[in-house]
């Protein structure tokens, strides 16, 4: 399942039906399931699109759920909706990252514009971590001297003192430099420097 999804979990049928049709009205693609059990059994990590998850439901709460795909490594937005908001649930909430946080009973209009905020925000994560990924395959092709090469560059050296460092002539250092940034489909130096940045996974805070 590729297809930008709105996955509802809520294990009320009714707010899971009412929920479901506002946002196929709206022309999104839902998916609805009646626990947190039944949503981790199912999911798997190359779903795109967002999550509205109750907190309270019988057998694993939203908080739980929340905590296990972010053990899993599952990336989807988490919209947390709740019938009994409090300043300890919402803590928790944002602070397993979840995108948004709403009490029933959720305005139409608020809620849609989150939940396009929250598909917007997947498919711009997704497309940098993909590029992310592209760009640590091309690195991952450079031979050990042209990793040496590029670790010099970016330390700012010239091809002389490149040369004399690894102990070769300068018309190598141009061939090895040549074929490093041809591999990489880097023009320049502050192409180079970029690629290795963003090639880079985001440091945890």
């Amino acid at each position: 399942m590729n297809q930008a999804t709105v996955f509802i979990v809520d294990d009320d049928h009714a707010v899971r039906d009412s929920l479901a049709l506002l946002l196929d009205l709206k022309g999104l693609t839902t998916r609805t399931f009646s626990s947190g059990e039944d949503f981790l059994t199912a999911c798997r990590p190359d779903w795109t699109g967002c999550l509205l998850l109750d907190v309270r439901m019988e057998g694993m709460t939203g908080l739980e759920v929340q905590q296990e795909i972010l053990q899993r490594g599952i990336k989807l937005p988490v919209i947390v909706i709740t019938a009994h908001g409090d300043v300890a649930t919402t803590r928790a909430a944002l602070k397993s990252g979840a995108f948004d946080f709403l009490e029933k009973p959720v305005d139409d209009e608020l809620l849609l514009d989150i939940i396009q905020n929250a598909l917007r925000f997947d498919h711009n994560q997704r497309e940098t971590s993909a590029i992310q990924d592209e760009r640590r395959i091309r690195l991952e092709r450079l031979t050990g001297r042209e990793r040496e090469v590029m670790a010099l560059l970016t330390e700012g050296k010239h091809n002389r003192e490149i040369a004399e460092a690894l102990g070769i002539s300068p018309r190598t250092v141009e061939v090895y430099r040549a074929r490093m940034m041809e591999k990489l489909k880097a023009r320049n130096l502050a192409d180079l420097m970029r690629i290795i940045f963003e090639s880079q996974p985001p440091s945890a805070p």
